[in-house]
């Protein structure tokens, strides 16, 4: 199904030509999504700190949600003006109508198990007309995880909830372009777009920058001005923006 493993895909591996590539498609894709005017953001993308930093630097504030296994080091401290990091387990500590936007990258709602649960939060938290933006892993690789493990009587199954094991004993939850809907819709939530956050395969992109290094960007305006609206046919990682109404 993919030409290469599936932990390289997710990003547990060593493709550094295409995971250059991913890192910027996402970051360019959040430029974009951002809001324009300064906004009070969320971020539940693990305590990475890369998005909030992001957010931070664009003229956001940012609330940083730090999962309690993990601990800060200086450089995700360096934009602590604008970024505040709460250590919690849920999203109790925020009144409702309390923030603009939602960032759950990194898969977060796909580790979260109890995703509809999460969503709700989210949207409970979000003011009128506030935004989510959600990444999650895609059936493409639930399914391509499933072949290596030979899990073959598993692979018929893509109309229910795909729950996949990883070799690390972690859980992950791949979704297909209708059922990330059904998540953000039945959370209360209009879903603006959805789709693939890549479909130029690791290949194709390690062909281009193998051969000029220079093509980058070239190659991001050309995944950013694709339109593959919801097709999980392709691609690792689905992405969603939805809208509280």
């Amino acid at each position: 199904m993919l030409p290469i493993p599936a932990e390289e895909l997710n990003g547990s591996g060593t493709l550094g030509p295409y995971w250059t590539f991913y890192r910027a498609v996402a970051a360019e894709q959040l430029n974009r999504w951002l809001p324009a005017d300064p906004s009070v953001i969320l971020d539940l993308s693990g305590g990475r700190g890369r998005w909030s930093g992001q957010a931070a630097r664009a003229g956001h504030r940012v609330i940083e949600v730090i999962d309690f296994r993990r601990t800060l080091d200086g450089s995700r401290l360096r934009d602590a003006d604008r970024v505040r990091h709460v250590r919690a387990d849920d999203l109790s500590f925020l009144p409702d109508a309390s923030v603009d936007a939602v960032l759950a990258e990194e898969r977060v709602m796909s580790i979260e198990l109890m995703a509809e649960s999460a969503m709700s939060d989210v949207a409970r938290v979000l003011r009128p007309g506030g935004r989510a933006l959600v990444c999650v892993d895609s059936l493409v690789l639930g399914m391509a995880i499933l072949a290596e493990q030979g899990q073959w009587q598993h692979l018929r199954q893509t109309g229910e909830v795909m729950l996949v094991p990883w070799p690390d004993g972690s859980i992950t939850r791949c979704f297909s372009s209708g059922q990330l809907r059904e998540l953000l819709v039945g959370a209360g939530l209009e879903v603006e777009w959805m789709r693939p956050r890549t479909v130029l395969s690791p290949s194709t992109v390690d062909h281009v920058l193998g051969s000029d290094s220079r093509a980058l960007n070239y190659l991001v305006r050309t995944e950013l001005d694709a339109h593959p609206d919801d097709d999980d046919t392709v691609g690792i990682h689905l992405v969603a923006s939805a809208r509280k109404t």
